[in-house]
């Protein structure tokens, strides 16, 4: 899925309130890690992850585009070291964000 820069927006909007839902330390995308972010998600699909010891933007990066194809996520923005990652819920009676 394939998000419009509005639609990026708006969920980043609605995501500001919230408080990291997972944090990324020295070891990276682990699968602890995966299945934090995986079942955060299917819970609300929104979230923040903020990565603690990666300052490098390359890095970051990187990490980021392994935990997005890994969770099947959509990135809605990064700023600093905080992305917010979003997955539209499977079953359309739970969904809980309307994207404009």
């Amino acid at each position: 899925m394939q998000l419009t820069g509005a639609q990026r927006k708006y969920l980043r909007g609605l995501a500001h309130h919230l408080n990291p839902g997972a944090l990324v330390g020295q070891k990276g995308a682990t699968p602890a890690l995966l299945e934090e972010i995986e079942t955060a998600l299917e819970a609300a699909e929104l979230m923040k992850i903020k990565f603690v010891d990666h300052k490098d933007k390359e890095t970051k990066a990187a990490l980021l585009d392994g935990i997005v194809l890994q969770t099947r996520a959509c990135l809605a923005g990064m700023v600093g070291h905080v992305a917010v990652l979003y997955r539209q819920h499977k079953d359309p009676d739970k969904r809980r964000i309307k994207l404009p």
